[in-house]
């Protein structure tokens, strides 16, 4: 028992449910020291078909955790999602261009064998633990921590952890016993859906059909596999839909043998547009499909589980670190079940687009999408997934100025070019950042313009300090500091981001969100501003947290070599 009565808690963080979500959190929070327990009811990942699109906020999350190398090589990388009406002719067609976050907007992939990554990953870390067929059975939460019974194979145990997360889908236990309601609509609509080994197609890209007599899918997610999904009409049977000709009869419209198919897996699902009335209750948290729910259109449903890691992860790794307050973690829901609507709300939309069954609405619908692609700025606004929601937090671990502009950065993703250092060249931004705080200044050293006051502060909760530059001026060491990194500016991006930017000054999240940002003589009243909203506590981390451990300081990566550095 911990001195003043309280019992010890076994791990700091409890992770219910072994999907993409809470593999991604777990080595999120394993990187940064936190002991982990991540339990599943089942005994080995899910290996039916789901997710089939990555978009880049997740492989930068992936590369945050040191795993998108090991993801890539299931990804179809830049992929063409065309929508087609019931004779084929196409409406519509996404494509986007950029890659503004140093990866590309639409990526298929082959979700197993992505979650098998995420897993392999955990074994980085020794305070990481996975048990499967362990289901939560209970849970109850005291004044210091969260009692969690586990049951499987006969036998039953407690763990004490710090907090608990859920990451256990649509069911989640969690939920229930947090007692918030999952609000929304289930579709009567259902869909077949099948994975099928050697694509009797081929081509690197995806349709969407919208034919009213049955509308699909067809979608490459690598390794030559290849997805369908068919509508079910309300008069046909579950069981005639897992009829093997039922298949072969929706495969004749797509396939020219559809009886010579090697199936690998098959599920008829319904969707959903659901999300939780809260994300935090005391020691218990949401996250993934635990927390919402929404259609496949968009392909969103895996990405914002993906997004709600990122953004508790860090957040969960500085309270439990000694680094921030436990107030920082109501910001995890103020700013994900915002986006999470909107991305359900989208996806619904999209779904409502493509699905009509009724040709005289069809054909409406083929009129009224046709006639918005000749428009050219309508046009580029679809195939370059303008429409996608991107997050803006306007509350939250975020500070905006005093006169809030509509276009400040503030609560936005930073971009990341590729760029150069003194000792590497042509790396992804992120990559010399590291994987905590980042504070970052163009044509200014960071000392100069924090303060040493400020400067000091920052150094002690981890942050990388990063002078930006004109590649010209990279090798210039006229203003060189043993705590600062020189990054040249390589394609021209991070000028072309500050000459739209006023702002010249930036705080990086963990995460990449931009927690503020500023003019350069108002930086040392902004970091004074982002250390009381985000609730940090310089220093913190080297002091016991009460709870008989000692807390680790996560630190960034340094500088391969040369004399300039990361904060030791």
């Amino acid at each position: 028992m911990a001195t003043d009565g309280h019992q010890k808690p076994d791990v700091d963080v409890v992770i219910v449910g072994a999907g993409p979500v809470g593999l991604t959190l777990a080595n999120i929070l394993g990187a940064q020291g936190v002991r982990t327990l991540l339990v599943d009811e089942r005994d080995t990942l899910i290996d039916y078909p789901r997710g089939v699109g990555l978009d880049d906020e997740s492989l930068r999350t992936f590369q945050s955790i040191g795993l998108v190398d090991r993801v890539l090589p299931h990804t179809v990388p830049n992929q063409i999602l065309r929508f087609f009406d019931g004779n084929r002719r196409v409406l519509a067609e996404m494509a986007p261009p950029d890659a503004r976050f140093g990866w590309p907007k639409r990526n298929g992939f082959v979700q197993p064998l992505v979650d098998a990554e995420l897993l392999a990953g955990l074994d980085r870390f020794d305070c990481v633990e996975v048990r499967w067929s362990r289901p939560m059975t209970a849970c109850a939460e005291t004044a210091d921590g969260v009692t969690v019974e586990l049951g499987g194979d006969g036998e039953s145990s407690t763990v004490r952890a710090r907090y608990v997360v859920g990451c256990d889908g649509g069911r989640s236990m969690t939920r229930r016993v947090m007692g918030v309601s999952f609000d929304g609509t289930t579709s009567s609509t259902r869909w077949l859906v099948v994975d099928i080994a050697n694509d009797p197609l081929g081509h690197p890209n995806s349709e969407v059909g919208a034919d009213p007599e049955r509308p699909y899918a067809s979608i490459s997610i690598a390794h030559g596999i290849r997805r369908f999904e068919f509508m079910i009409h309300a008069d046909e049977t579950d069981e005639q839909a897992e009829d093997p000709a039922f298949l072969q009869q929706m495969l004749a419209r797509m396939v020219p043998q559809p009886d010579r198919v090697d199936v690998i897996r098959r599920r008829v699902y319904t969707h959903h547009s659901r999300i939780a009335e809260a994300f935090r209750s005391g020691r218990l948290l949401l996250a993934g499909d635990a927390a919402h729910l929404m259609p496949v259109w968009q392909g969103q449903g895996y990405n914002s589980g993906i997004r709600d890691a990122a953004n508790l992860g860090w957040k969960l790794a500085a309270v439990v670190n000694g680094l921030a307050d436990d107030k920082l973690l109501d910001t995890y829901d103020m700013e994900r079940r915002k986006h999470a609507r909107a991305m359900i709300d989208l996806s619904t939309m999209v779904g409502r687009v493509i699905s009509p069954t009724n040709r005289r609405v069809a054909t409406a619908r083929d009129l009224l999408v046709r006639s918005a692609s000749i428009v050219p700025t309508l046009k580029r606004y679809v195939l370059e997934m303008r429409f996608k929601p991107m997050p803006r937090y306007e509350h939250g671990a975020v500070v905006h100025s005093a006169s809030h502009r509509g276009e400040s950065p503030a609560g936005t993703l930073f971009i990341q070019p590729r760029v150069d250092t003194r000792t590497r060249q042509d790396v992804l931004l992120d990559d010399v950042l590291g994987p905590w705080f980042a504070v970052l200044c163009w044509n200014n050293n960071p000392r100069k313009i924090l303060g040493d006051e400020a400067f000091a502060k920052w150094k002690a909760l981890g942050a990388r300090f990063v002078a930006l530059r004109p590649q010209t001026q990279l090798h210039w060491t006229g203003h060189d500091d043993p705590d600062v990194v020189v990054v040249g500016d390589r394609t021209g991006g991070l000028k072309a981001w500050f000459d739209v930017h006023p702002e010249s000054v930036v705080f990086l999240r963990p995460d990449r969100c931009i927690a503020g940002a500023c003019i350069a003589q108002l930086s040392p009243e902004l970091s004074a501003s982002l250390l009381d909203a985000l609730t940090l506590i310089p220093g913190g981390g080297d002091v016991d947290s009460g709870n008989g451990s000692v807390l680790y300081v996560p630190q960034p990566a340094p500088e391969s070599s040369g004399a300039v550095a990361g904060p030791a």
